[in-house]
Protein backbone atom coordinates (compact mmCIF):
# COMPACT_ATOMS: atom_id res chain seq x y z
CA UNK A 1 0.00 0.00 0.00
CA UNK A 2 1.50 3.27 -1.12
CA UNK A 3 4.57 2.08 -2.39
CA UNK A 4 6.01 3.93 -5.79
CA UNK A 5 5.30 2.45 -9.31
CA UNK A 6 7.15 2.79 -12.22
CA UNK A 7 5.90 5.90 -14.03
CA UNK A 8 4.35 5.11 -17.89
CA UNK A 9 6.26 6.50 -20.61
CA UNK A 10 2.56 7.56 -22.26
CA UNK A 11 2.27 10.96 -22.84
CA UNK A 12 -0.63 13.36 -21.39
CA UNK A 13 -1.60 14.78 -24.59
CA UNK A 14 -4.70 16.80 -22.71
CA UNK A 15 -5.97 19.92 -23.78
CA UNK A 16 -8.52 21.41 -22.07
CA UNK A 17 -11.61 23.31 -23.52
CA UNK A 18 -12.78 26.74 -23.07
CA UNK A 19 -15.44 27.38 -25.46
CA UNK A 20 -16.65 30.60 -23.90
CA UNK A 21 -13.38 31.71 -23.42
CA UNK A 22 -13.64 31.82 -19.44
CA UNK A 23 -10.10 31.96 -19.29
CA UNK A 24 -10.60 36.22 -19.77
CA UNK A 25 -12.95 36.14 -16.04
CA UNK A 26 -9.82 35.01 -14.49
CA UNK A 27 -6.71 36.41 -13.05
CA UNK A 28 -3.32 36.21 -14.16
CA UNK A 29 -2.60 34.25 -10.54
CA UNK A 30 -5.78 32.10 -11.06
CA UNK A 31 -4.14 30.97 -14.19
CA UNK A 32 -0.64 30.41 -12.80
CA UNK A 33 -2.00 28.25 -10.29
CA UNK A 34 -4.11 26.57 -12.48
CA UNK A 35 -0.73 25.91 -15.15
CA UNK A 36 1.82 24.63 -11.96
CA UNK A 37 -1.09 22.06 -10.78
CA UNK A 38 -2.14 20.82 -14.27
CA UNK A 39 2.08 20.50 -15.55
CA UNK A 40 2.33 18.29 -11.74
CA UNK A 41 -0.53 16.20 -12.79
CA UNK A 42 1.25 15.59 -16.34
CA UNK A 43 4.05 14.71 -14.85
CA UNK A 44 3.15 13.18 -11.98
CA UNK A 45 -0.39 11.77 -11.77
CA UNK A 46 -0.79 10.49 -15.26
CA UNK A 47 2.04 8.37 -15.69
CA UNK A 48 1.32 6.28 -13.04
CA UNK A 49 -2.62 6.95 -12.40
CA UNK A 50 -3.59 3.88 -14.19
CA UNK A 51 -1.59 1.24 -12.57
CA UNK A 52 -2.20 2.29 -8.74
CA UNK A 53 -5.80 1.87 -9.82
CA UNK A 54 -5.38 -1.32 -11.06
CA UNK A 55 -3.83 -2.79 -7.67
CA UNK A 56 -5.97 -0.53 -5.89
CA UNK A 57 -3.19 1.17 -4.59
CA UNK A 58 -2.69 4.58 -2.79
CA UNK A 59 0.06 6.76 -4.43
CA UNK A 60 0.88 8.15 -0.77
CA UNK A 61 4.13 9.70 -1.70
CA UNK A 62 1.87 12.54 -3.55
CA UNK A 63 0.87 14.09 -0.27
CA UNK A 64 4.29 15.72 0.31
CA UNK A 65 4.68 17.26 -3.44
CA UNK A 66 0.64 18.47 -3.11
CA UNK A 67 1.47 20.08 0.17
CA UNK A 68 4.51 21.71 -1.66
CA UNK A 69 2.57 22.89 -4.67
CA UNK A 70 0.08 24.29 -2.14
CA UNK A 71 -3.12 22.17 -2.91
CA UNK A 72 -3.65 21.31 0.37
CA UNK A 73 -5.33 24.14 2.22
CA UNK A 74 -5.05 26.31 -0.25
CA UNK A 75 -7.68 29.09 1.05
CA UNK A 76 -6.95 28.42 4.93
CA UNK A 77 -4.77 31.47 6.19
CA UNK A 78 -0.88 31.42 5.91
CA UNK A 79 0.05 31.65 9.13
CA UNK A 80 -0.83 28.21 9.50
CA UNK A 81 0.60 26.60 6.35
CA UNK A 82 -2.87 27.14 4.06
CA UNK A 83 -2.33 28.77 0.89
CA UNK A 84 -4.23 32.37 1.44
CA UNK A 85 -5.75 32.17 -2.17
CA UNK A 86 -9.40 32.99 -2.46
CA UNK A 87 -11.73 30.33 -3.28
CA UNK A 88 -11.84 30.47 -7.07
CA UNK A 89 -8.38 29.54 -6.65
CA UNK A 90 -9.09 26.35 -4.99
CA UNK A 91 -11.36 25.27 -7.37
CA UNK A 92 -9.32 25.64 -9.97
CA UNK A 93 -6.78 23.50 -8.19
CA UNK A 94 -9.45 20.79 -7.00
CA UNK A 95 -10.93 20.98 -10.79
CA UNK A 96 -6.84 19.93 -12.28
CA UNK A 97 -6.26 17.68 -9.99
CA UNK A 98 -9.71 15.49 -10.55
CA UNK A 99 -8.80 15.94 -13.70
CA UNK A 100 -5.67 13.58 -12.89
CA UNK A 101 -8.20 11.52 -10.95
CA UNK A 102 -11.31 11.73 -8.61
CA UNK A 103 -9.30 10.17 -5.53
CA UNK A 104 -6.55 12.29 -5.99
CA UNK A 105 -8.73 15.41 -5.23
CA UNK A 106 -10.42 13.09 -2.83
CA UNK A 107 -6.94 12.99 -1.38
CA UNK A 108 -6.65 16.42 -1.38
CA UNK A 109 -10.16 17.73 -0.42
CA UNK A 110 -10.62 15.75 2.83
CA UNK A 111 -6.82 17.14 4.05
CA UNK A 112 -8.13 20.68 2.97
CA UNK A 113 -12.05 21.02 3.68
CA UNK A 114 -12.81 18.22 5.99
CA UNK A 115 -9.56 17.92 8.15
CA UNK A 116 -7.75 21.67 8.10
CA UNK A 117 -10.84 23.81 7.69
CA UNK A 118 -12.54 22.75 10.75
CA UNK A 119 -9.33 22.83 13.09
CA UNK A 120 -8.16 26.13 11.29
CA UNK A 121 -12.19 27.61 11.73
CA UNK A 122 -13.27 26.16 14.96
CA UNK A 123 -10.03 24.50 16.84
CA UNK A 124 -8.15 26.48 19.36
CA UNK A 125 -4.85 28.56 18.98
CA UNK A 126 -2.90 25.17 20.77
CA UNK A 127 -4.47 23.36 17.90
CA UNK A 128 -4.16 25.32 14.63
CA UNK A 129 -0.49 25.49 16.08
CA UNK A 130 -0.09 21.37 16.90
CA UNK A 131 -1.33 20.30 13.62
CA UNK A 132 -2.22 22.52 10.54
CA UNK A 133 1.22 23.31 9.24
CA UNK A 134 1.92 19.16 9.29
CA UNK A 135 -1.05 18.55 7.67
CA UNK A 136 -0.55 21.19 4.81
CA UNK A 137 2.88 20.14 4.02
CA UNK A 138 1.68 16.29 3.84
CA UNK A 139 3.65 15.02 6.68
CA UNK A 140 0.86 14.32 8.72
CA UNK A 141 -2.38 12.53 7.09
CA UNK A 142 -6.22 13.36 8.53
CA UNK A 143 -9.49 12.15 7.73
CA UNK A 144 -13.01 13.10 8.79
CA UNK A 145 -15.50 11.03 10.50
CA UNK A 146 -18.86 11.81 10.62
CA UNK A 147 -20.78 9.28 7.97
CA UNK A 148 -22.00 6.17 10.40
CA UNK A 149 -23.10 2.60 9.41
CA UNK A 150 -26.46 3.25 9.99
CA UNK A 151 -26.53 7.12 9.76
CA UNK A 152 -25.36 8.28 5.94
CA UNK A 153 -27.96 11.02 4.58
CA UNK A 154 -29.28 11.62 8.60
CA UNK A 155 -26.19 12.75 10.28
CA UNK A 156 -28.15 13.75 12.78
CA UNK A 157 -29.00 10.04 14.15
CA UNK A 158 -24.86 9.21 14.80
CA UNK A 159 -24.49 7.38 18.27
CA UNK A 160 -20.57 7.98 18.44
CA UNK A 161 -20.56 9.44 21.90
CA UNK A 162 -18.30 11.17 24.19
CA UNK A 163 -18.56 11.03 28.14
CA UNK A 164 -16.98 12.96 30.44
CA UNK A 165 -14.09 11.62 32.36
CA UNK A 166 -12.46 14.19 34.13
CA UNK A 167 -9.60 15.73 32.18
CA UNK A 168 -10.42 13.17 29.44
CA UNK A 169 -13.76 12.07 27.36
CA UNK A 170 -14.39 8.52 26.71
CA UNK A 171 -15.10 8.26 23.11
CA UNK A 172 -17.41 4.98 21.82
CA UNK A 173 -19.11 3.96 18.44
CA UNK A 174 -17.98 3.94 14.70
CA UNK A 175 -17.51 5.54 11.63
CA UNK A 176 -17.99 4.30 7.73
CA UNK A 177 -16.54 5.29 4.73
CA UNK A 178 -14.02 7.03 5.81
CA UNK A 179 -11.63 8.74 2.95
CA UNK A 180 -7.94 8.22 4.36
CA UNK A 181 -8.96 6.23 7.95
CA UNK A 182 -6.36 3.42 7.46
CA UNK A 183 -3.45 5.87 6.76
CA UNK A 184 -4.34 8.56 8.40
CA UNK A 185 -2.09 10.38 11.37
CA UNK A 186 -5.34 11.98 13.19
CA UNK A 187 -9.64 12.10 12.56
CA UNK A 188 -11.36 15.10 12.75
CA UNK A 189 -14.70 13.02 14.77
CA UNK A 190 -17.86 13.95 15.29
CA UNK A 191 -19.83 12.54 18.55
CA UNK A 192 -22.86 13.79 20.74
CA UNK A 193 -21.76 14.34 24.51
CA UNK A 194 -23.65 13.66 26.75
CA UNK A 195 -26.06 16.38 26.27
CA UNK A 196 -26.75 15.05 22.99
CA UNK A 197 -24.96 18.22 21.47
CA UNK A 198 -22.56 16.91 18.51
CA UNK A 199 -19.30 17.67 18.92
CA UNK A 200 -15.87 17.84 17.19
CA UNK A 201 -13.03 15.67 18.80
CA UNK A 202 -9.22 14.92 17.19
CA UNK A 203 -8.58 11.50 17.73
CA UNK A 204 -5.07 10.46 17.14
CA UNK A 205 -3.55 7.29 15.99
CA UNK A 206 -2.67 5.38 18.32
CA UNK A 207 -4.62 6.31 21.19
CA UNK A 208 -5.51 2.87 22.86
CA UNK A 209 -9.20 1.21 21.49
CA UNK A 210 -8.79 3.28 18.19
CA UNK A 211 -8.52 1.33 14.99
CA UNK A 212 -9.19 2.30 11.45
CA UNK A 213 -9.76 -0.96 9.46
CA UNK A 214 -9.32 -0.52 5.84
CA UNK A 215 -12.96 -1.47 3.15
CA UNK A 216 -11.76 -3.65 0.73
CA UNK A 217 -13.41 -4.82 -2.87
CA UNK A 218 -13.80 -1.20 -4.12
CA UNK A 219 -14.62 -0.98 -7.72
CA UNK A 220 -14.64 3.02 -7.42
CA UNK A 221 -12.06 5.20 -6.61
CA UNK A 222 -9.26 2.43 -6.15
CA UNK A 223 -6.74 4.99 -5.89
CA UNK A 224 -7.75 6.18 -2.61
CA UNK A 225 -7.90 4.07 0.29
CA UNK A 226 -10.98 4.11 2.15
CA UNK A 227 -11.75 2.41 5.83
CA UNK A 228 -13.98 2.35 8.89
CA UNK A 229 -12.96 4.14 12.28
CA UNK A 230 -13.67 2.41 15.68
CA UNK A 231 -13.71 4.02 19.21
CA UNK A 232 -13.75 0.91 21.85
CA UNK A 233 -13.74 2.76 24.77
CA UNK A 234 -11.03 5.51 23.22
CA UNK A 235 -9.16 8.36 26.16
CA UNK A 236 -9.31 11.93 24.36
CA UNK A 237 -7.80 14.74 26.25
CA UNK A 238 -10.48 17.19 26.54
CA UNK A 239 -7.81 19.90 24.82
CA UNK A 240 -8.37 17.50 21.78
CA UNK A 241 -12.39 18.34 21.73
CA UNK A 242 -13.00 21.60 18.85
CA UNK A 243 -13.77 24.82 20.93
CA UNK A 244 -15.20 26.66 18.75
CA UNK A 245 -18.49 25.15 17.78
CA UNK A 246 -21.16 22.98 18.82
CA UNK A 247 -24.16 20.82 16.78
CA UNK A 248 -24.50 19.78 13.40
CA UNK A 249 -23.55 23.33 11.74
CA UNK A 250 -19.79 22.34 12.68
CA UNK A 251 -19.60 19.51 9.92
CA UNK A 252 -22.13 20.33 7.60
CA UNK A 253 -20.21 23.55 7.33
CA UNK A 254 -17.05 21.42 6.57
CA UNK A 255 -19.14 19.45 3.73
CA UNK A 256 -20.49 22.63 2.28
CA UNK A 257 -16.23 23.42 1.85
CA UNK A 258 -15.81 20.17 0.03
CA UNK A 259 -18.97 20.18 -1.81
CA UNK A 260 -17.72 23.40 -3.23
CA UNK A 261 -14.54 22.03 -4.17
CA UNK A 262 -16.20 19.05 -6.01
CA UNK A 263 -18.65 21.14 -7.85
CA UNK A 264 -15.70 22.14 -9.34
CA UNK A 265 -13.42 18.60 -9.30
CA UNK A 266 -16.04 16.92 -11.07
CA UNK A 267 -15.52 19.53 -14.23
CA UNK A 268 -12.28 18.44 -14.44
CA UNK A 269 -13.22 14.74 -15.18
CA UNK A 270 -14.96 15.60 -17.48
CA UNK A 271 -13.04 17.87 -19.63
CA UNK A 272 -10.60 14.93 -19.50
CA UNK A 273 -13.12 12.79 -20.93
CA UNK A 274 -14.30 15.17 -23.35
CA UNK A 275 -11.04 15.62 -24.63
CA UNK A 276 -10.07 12.23 -25.15
CA UNK A 277 -13.10 11.41 -27.30
CA UNK A 278 -12.63 14.92 -29.48
CA UNK A 279 -9.05 13.16 -29.91
CA UNK A 280 -10.03 9.90 -30.57
CA UNK A 281 -12.75 10.74 -32.83
CA UNK A 282 -10.21 12.43 -35.03
CA UNK A 283 -8.26 10.15 -35.67
CA UNK A 284 -10.30 6.75 -35.65
CA UNK A 285 -11.21 6.04 -38.94
CA UNK A 286 -14.30 3.62 -40.13
CA UNK A 287 -16.28 3.31 -43.36
CA UNK A 288 -13.66 5.61 -44.96
CA UNK A 289 -13.95 8.84 -42.63
CA UNK A 290 -12.82 9.56 -39.11
CA UNK A 291 -15.37 8.86 -36.82
CA UNK A 292 -15.84 12.62 -35.63
CA UNK A 293 -17.51 13.55 -39.07
CA UNK A 294 -20.66 11.26 -38.41
CA UNK A 295 -23.48 12.82 -37.10
CA UNK A 296 -23.79 10.84 -34.01
CA UNK A 297 -20.45 11.24 -32.99
CA UNK A 298 -20.93 14.93 -33.47
CA UNK A 299 -24.02 15.03 -31.50
CA UNK A 300 -22.65 13.56 -28.70
CA UNK A 301 -19.01 16.01 -28.56
CA UNK A 302 -21.67 19.01 -28.88
CA UNK A 303 -23.62 18.14 -26.12
CA UNK A 304 -20.61 16.94 -24.05
CA UNK A 305 -19.10 20.55 -24.78
CA UNK A 306 -22.33 22.28 -24.03
CA UNK A 307 -22.97 20.86 -20.67
CA UNK A 308 -19.28 21.61 -19.70
CA UNK A 309 -19.21 24.96 -20.65
CA UNK A 310 -23.04 25.26 -18.51
CA UNK A 311 -20.94 23.62 -15.47
CA UNK A 312 -17.86 25.81 -16.09
CA UNK A 313 -20.19 29.10 -15.43
CA UNK A 314 -21.98 27.77 -12.76
CA UNK A 315 -18.50 26.93 -10.61
CA UNK A 316 -17.27 30.48 -11.67
CA UNK A 317 -20.07 32.25 -10.63
CA UNK A 318 -20.16 29.90 -6.99
CA UNK A 319 -16.38 30.95 -6.80
CA UNK A 320 -17.34 34.72 -7.27
CA UNK A 321 -20.23 34.31 -4.40
CA UNK A 322 -17.83 32.53 -2.27
CA UNK A 323 -14.95 34.88 -2.67
CA UNK A 324 -17.79 37.74 -1.12
CA UNK A 325 -19.35 35.24 1.30
CA UNK A 326 -22.55 34.97 -0.23
CA UNK A 327 -22.08 31.43 -1.70
CA UNK A 328 -24.95 29.57 0.39
CA UNK A 329 -24.78 25.60 1.07
CA UNK A 330 -28.03 25.15 -0.91
CA UNK A 331 -26.34 27.15 -3.82
CA UNK A 332 -23.28 24.40 -3.44
CA UNK A 333 -25.47 21.84 -3.56
CA UNK A 334 -26.93 22.55 -6.82
CA UNK A 335 -23.40 23.32 -8.38
CA UNK A 336 -22.56 19.74 -6.72
CA UNK A 337 -25.69 17.60 -7.98
CA UNK A 338 -25.43 19.22 -11.43
CA UNK A 339 -21.89 18.87 -12.35
CA UNK A 340 -21.17 16.08 -10.89
CA UNK A 341 -23.52 14.05 -12.63
CA UNK A 342 -22.51 16.29 -16.20
CA UNK A 343 -19.60 14.50 -15.50
CA UNK A 344 -20.74 10.86 -15.21
CA UNK A 345 -22.83 11.18 -18.01
CA UNK A 346 -20.12 12.75 -19.92
CA UNK A 347 -17.54 9.87 -19.09
CA UNK A 348 -20.53 7.13 -20.66
CA UNK A 349 -21.01 8.72 -23.60
CA UNK A 350 -17.11 9.56 -24.10
CA UNK A 351 -16.89 5.53 -23.44
CA UNK A 352 -19.09 5.26 -25.96
CA UNK A 353 -17.03 7.23 -28.44
CA UNK A 354 -13.98 4.75 -27.92
CA UNK A 355 -16.35 1.70 -28.57
CA UNK A 356 -14.69 -1.45 -27.11
CA UNK A 357 -11.50 0.62 -26.90
CA UNK A 358 -13.01 3.01 -24.44
CA UNK A 359 -12.66 -0.23 -21.67
CA UNK A 360 -9.59 -0.74 -21.25
CA UNK A 361 -6.86 1.44 -19.21
CA UNK A 362 -5.30 3.02 -22.55
CA UNK A 363 -7.87 5.50 -21.61
CA UNK A 364 -9.00 7.46 -18.57
CA UNK A 365 -12.72 6.63 -19.44
CA UNK A 366 -13.67 3.99 -17.27
CA UNK A 367 -11.68 5.00 -14.63
CA UNK A 368 -13.64 8.37 -14.48
CA UNK A 369 -16.89 6.45 -14.76
CA UNK A 370 -15.92 4.58 -12.10
CA UNK A 371 -14.49 6.69 -9.62
CA UNK A 372 -17.82 9.65 -10.52
CA UNK A 373 -20.58 6.66 -9.13
CA UNK A 374 -18.92 7.44 -6.14
CA UNK A 375 -18.48 11.40 -5.99
CA UNK A 376 -21.79 11.17 -6.48
CA UNK A 377 -22.59 9.46 -3.52
CA UNK A 378 -20.80 10.69 -1.14
CA UNK A 379 -20.66 13.90 0.37
CA UNK A 380 -24.18 13.96 -0.06
CA UNK A 381 -25.97 12.01 -2.26
CA UNK A 382 -27.49 12.85 -5.87
CA UNK A 383 -31.05 12.90 -4.81
CA UNK A 384 -30.21 14.23 -0.91
CA UNK A 385 -29.12 17.61 -3.11
CA UNK A 386 -32.12 17.49 -5.12
CA UNK A 387 -34.36 17.73 -2.17
CA UNK A 388 -32.12 20.42 -0.44
CA UNK A 389 -32.64 22.89 -3.22
CA UNK A 390 -36.48 21.34 -3.36
CA UNK A 391 -36.84 22.44 0.31
CA UNK A 392 -35.14 26.13 -0.21
CA UNK A 393 -37.47 27.13 -3.44
CA UNK A 394 -40.69 25.81 -1.75
CA UNK A 395 -40.08 26.46 2.19
CA UNK A 396 -40.95 22.67 2.92
CA UNK A 397 -38.92 19.72 4.46
CA UNK A 398 -39.28 16.69 2.14
CA UNK A 399 -36.95 15.22 5.16
CA UNK A 400 -39.43 14.74 8.02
Amino acid sequence: MGETIKKSSKTDQYKAPDYYQLDELLTDEHKMIRDSVRAWVKQEVSPIIEQYTEEAKCPLHLYKQMGALGALGPSLPEQYGGGGMDEISYGIIMQELERGDSGIRSMASVQGSLVMYPISRFGSEEQKMKYLPSLASGSMIGCFGLTEPDHGSNPSGMITNIKDDGDSVILNGAKMWITNSPIADIAVVWAKDEEGIVRGVIVEKGMKGFTAPEIKGKWSLRASITGELVFEDVRVPKENILPGVKGLKGPLSCLSKARYGISWGAIGAAMDCYDAALRYSQERFQFGKPIGQFQLTQKKLAEMITEITKAQLLAWRLGSLANDGKATPQQISMAKRNNVWMALQIAREARQIHGGMGITNEYPLMRHMMNLETVLTYEGTHDIHLLITGMDITGFNAFS
